[in-house]
């Protein structure tokens, strides 16, 4: 998936030379900070969430490589140059897709008081969402999410984490590091089940130079490592490792 940053090609309908696209100098660069109706004027033909619907579904089936706002309006069936007044930039349209999958969350009202079990189940679910939408770590880890869905999951995390006496500086430094271990286990299973040939070859090829001897740690490690185990039970026993770092003052 390119990054948010991708220079734009000449045909790109998101380019800064875009006809007619609403872009006010004084306008917010946030789109949280930019109402969605100002409330003038007929009600709106489409919105933020059907935008972002219609996003989602084209990354889900051909990858974030297939979003474009031609794409999306076709989709909704509506004018490419419409839906400018809804999204301005390509960076807002990942920002309204990060939320909307932020929002598959099934937060409970408060903690239960039991850490560990509530970043276990936390982890679950953003497993599960991502497993959803494969191209969403990649996301993850190249955008901070900060729209309303992505603060109420930030706000339980620490409401969650606040028994272990850490500052909240440190829970937010928390909160990146568990995230960001979720994301990259996330695009390891898509690399495996996408790289089946890659994977054997790099097995053998690790295997060929721990028993080179130029590695000894290496040798060492696979010498008491078993046969590979099941992707759940391997993210249950590492997930086990980061909540532990989590709960250390």
């Amino acid at each position: 998936m390119p990054s948010s940053n991708t220079p734009s090609s000449p045909d790109d309908p998101f380019s800064a030379e875009a006809p007619g696209r609403p872009t006010p100098p004084e306008a917010p660069e946030l789109i949280w900070l930019r109402p969605e109706r100002t409330g003038r004027g007929p009600r709106p033909a489409h919105s933020r969430s059907s935008i972002a619907a219609a996003a989602i579904g084209i990354a889900d089936a051909e990858g974030m490589d297939a979003v474009s706002m031609r794409r999306v309006a076709g989709v909704l069936g509506a004018g490419t140059m419409s839906l400018y007044n809804y999204v301005p930039k390509k960076e807002h349209l990942l920002d309204l897709m990060l939320d909307a999958t932020a929002a598959e969350y099934r937060l409970p009202p408060g903690p239960t008081g039991d850490v560990r079990a509530d970043l276990a189940a936390l982890a679950h679910q953003q497993l599960a969402i991502f497993r959803r939408h494969p191209w969403l770590p990649a996301l993850v880890l190249a955008r901070p999410g900060i729209g309303p869905n992505a603060l109420r999951y930030t706000d339980h995390f620490l409401a969650v984490t606040a028994p272990t006496g850490l500052s909240g500086g440190a829970r937010m430094e928390a909160m990146a590091m568990f995230n960001g271990f979720i994301c990259q286990f996330a695009q390891y299973e898509q690399t495996a089940a996408a790289g089946a040939k890659w994977q054997a070859e790099l097995v053998g090829y690790l295997g060929r130079a721990a028993m080179s001897g130029d590695y000894p740690h290496l040798a060492q490690a696979f010498a008491t490592q078993g046969p590979p185990a099941a992707p759940d039970t391997t993210f249950e026993r590492t997930l086990e490792r980061v909540i532990r770092a989590v709960l250390t003052p």
